[in-house]
């Protein structure tokens, strides 16, 4: 049985661009149930479109509800992602273990998310099971909203079976024959211009040369190419044709 998708819930959160920004990166990872809880500008906020760069799906399915209880009401499974509170003592895990957790556990989980300025209370915090901290530079602990929502989404993803961005395929390296007749057709050409002068150095030169093209790994076709563009500078400029 397949873990259900987690619920991405915002607590009070201050800037529609910033929800629009948590929206684009929920969706990059295959999330797409967004809950606000008391957004400080209301709902729907038009500064949230464009920042979501098309994750339009979670902001017209987003909820809103007035307390985080009410939010995560479904949920027998939540995460609050904050620094450890004093006072408040729960199980605390990186966003790599709660995503290990929710992706084998059953029953919906949520993560839930601070405003922007000064993060979760105490008291949203004990509505959760369980705090995700980030290991972070002391020296520097600043996430912005959108950042936390895509590491744990991100976390979340390695445990689905989401697709690769589209990739070109790759022939395999070129047989080493094709390989030597690609570096004798270099040596061909180069002999007769005085490359490998003086002969002092040619045995040095010649490896050099050999190392450089060997490096690549080049497949058939692009051998191939570089073998068509030595001929045809072999061949040397095409004639023209001569004026009626």
């Amino acid at each position: 049985m397949k873990a259900e998708l987690p619920v991405i819930v915002l607590v009070r959160p201050q800037l529609g661009e910033n929800i629009g920004k948590a929206a684009r990166a929920m969706l990059n990872f295959g999330l797409a149930e967004m809950r606000l809880v008391d957004p400080r500008d209301g709902w729907p906020n038009p500064s949230a479109g464009p920042a979501a760069s098309g994750a339009d799906i979670v902001l017209e399915g987003a909820q809103v509800f007035p307390s985080v209880a009410q939010a995560v009401a479904d949920c027998a499974h939540v995460y609050a992602t904050t620094v450890r509170k004093r006072g408040v003592t729960k199980p605390v895990v990186t966003p790599e273990q709660a995503a290990r957790e929710i992706a084998t556990q059953q029953g919906r989980s949520a993560y839930l998310f601070g405003p922007e300025r000064s993060g979760l209370e105490t008291e949203d915090v004990a509505v959760a099971r369980a705090i995700v901290t980030v290991p972070i530079n002391p020296e520097f602990a600043s996430l912005n909203l959108a950042q936390a929502v895509i590491l744990c989404a991100y976390e979340w993803s390695k445990h689905r079976d989401l697709a690769m961005p589209t990739q070109e395929d790759h022939l395999p390296p070129a047989p080493q024959e094709e390989l030597e007749g690609l570096i004798g057709h270099f040596e061909q050409l180069l002999e007769p211009k005085g490359y490998f002068f003086p002969e002092s150095r040619a045995e040095a030169t010649r490896l050099t040369l050999r190392n450089v093209l060997t490096k690549p790994g080049w497949n058939h076709l692009e051998i191939r190419t570089l073998r068509g563009v030595l001929s045809a500078l072999a061949r040397g400029p095409k004639p023209t044709k001569a004026a009626d």
